[in-house]
């Protein structure tokens, strides 16, 4: 694991900037004033250390589609791109008129016309209009997530990679589960995985838990001890050079009954139509029409969520179906997809893969087993 701050590679930098400044072109926009931090990552290529949780809009990365000049808040060079000379970097700022005037001083601002911003306070609404008098402040969120929906080549590589050091920290927590461990032991083991991995930034730390067998999408009450008999999921995520990877597998602990075995089946089932359902053209909504033919009751969360740098669109839900029915499948997305099957008395089996819409179907990152028959004592 290195301990020095990169920049994104080269060639990744570069094919986001592309898709950006096609839907700068698209919606007619000048410049692109970005706060949000994978909006941030995605122009400049550049990790920012030290940011977490959710914070005020400020112009922390701006772009000019005219000169393709980037001009990125940060007090260092380290991890900048070679691209972006050290006179385009400006510091932190406690009067945001400071901020004002750095935008006043970029070349284009004077006579850009639309100007979008993928977030807006109060105070920048009466502000921005000073660093570019002559444009039109308009919401440029929209550009970004149709430029972040579809993935580049070089994108998909960078969410293999996360999901690699995902898939050993599921592998980890594979190898624990027996009768008599903790749920806590097994998040232990699956996050040291990903550490050992070099990521230590996990996409969540409740990574396992025995379910429910009295109600579906519950864990399981009590102590939180693995017995014979019970349904394990574990739900490994990282969040790897910006990118977030995700996979879930559920183990059952003991020799599987007939029951089980058909709860397994049951899961299959459900998968091979989500998997089906994952076509270019096709609407998102197939995804809640898989669970419907199956015979599976709908879940409570997304059957499906853009994976990228954080979450990105599309989201599948059943309460927002209006919306799904409305969006469609596009080659070279890439979703998370969940497959949840539950039976009253025996509990669970929910598993989670990346899947790409490729040009003739989907296209599974995931390379871990289901792990059906893969049982513990």
């Amino acid at each position: 694991m290195g301990i020095d701050i990169e920049a994104d590679n080269r060639a990744l930098r570069v094919s986001r900037r592309e898709r950006a400044l096609a839907q700068m072109e698209a919606y007619d926009l000048d410049v692109l004033v970005l706060g949000r931090q994978a909006n941030v990552r995605y122009i400049s290529g550049a990790p920012q250390l030290w940011v977490v949780g959710t914070r005020p809009f400020g112009p922390i990365c701006t772009y000019v589609r005219a000169t393709g000049e980037i001009h990125l808040n940060s007090t260092w060079d380290e991890g900048i791109p070679e691209e972006i000379p050290h006179e385009n970097l400006y510091g932190l700022a406690w009067n945001p008129m400071t901020l004002i005037g750095v935008l006043q001083n970029i070349k284009g601002t004077a006579t850009a016309r639309r100007v979008g911003t993928d977030a807006l306070t109060p105070t920048f609404a009466k502000l921005l209009p000073m660093a570019f008098p002559q444009a039109e402040l308009v919401d440029g969120e929209q550009a970004m997530r149709d430029a972040r929906r579809i993935k580049t080549p070089e994108e998909i590589e960078a969410l293999r990679w996360a999901l690699s050091i995902a898939e050993k920290g599921l592998a980890a927590g594979v190898a624990e589960v027996h009768a008599g461990t903790s749920e806590q032991a097994l998040s232990g083991a699956i996050l040291e995985a990903e550490a050992a991995g070099g990521v230590s930034t996990p996409a969540t730390q409740d990574a396992a838990w025995v379910t429910s067998t009295e109600h579906p999408w519950r864990r399981a009450e009590g102590d939180g001890r693995v017995r014979d008999g019970d349904l394990v999921a574990l739900s490994a995520g990282v969040l790897a050079d910006g990118y977030v990877a995700e996979v879930a597998r559920t183990l059952y602990v003991g020799e599987p009954t007939d029951a089980v075995r058909a709860l397994y089946r049951r899961r299959d089932d459900l998968w091979d139509r989500l998997a089906d359902a994952c076509r270019p053209g096709r609407p998102t909504s197939a995804l809640l029409d898989a669970y419907e033919q199956a015979g599976e009751p709908l879940p409570a969360m997304p059957v499906a969520h853009g994976l990228g740098l954080g979450f990105d669109p599309p989201v599948v839900s059943p309460a927002l179906r209006a919306t799904a029915d409305g969006e469609r499948f596009e080659e070279g997305m890439v979703l998370a997809v969940t497959s949840y099957v539950w039976e009253a008395g025996i509990g669970a089996v929910f598993t989670r893969d990346a899947v790409v819409i490729g040009a003739d179907g989907p296209d599974v990152l995931t390379t871990v087993p289901v792990y059906g028959e893969a049982v513990h004592g």
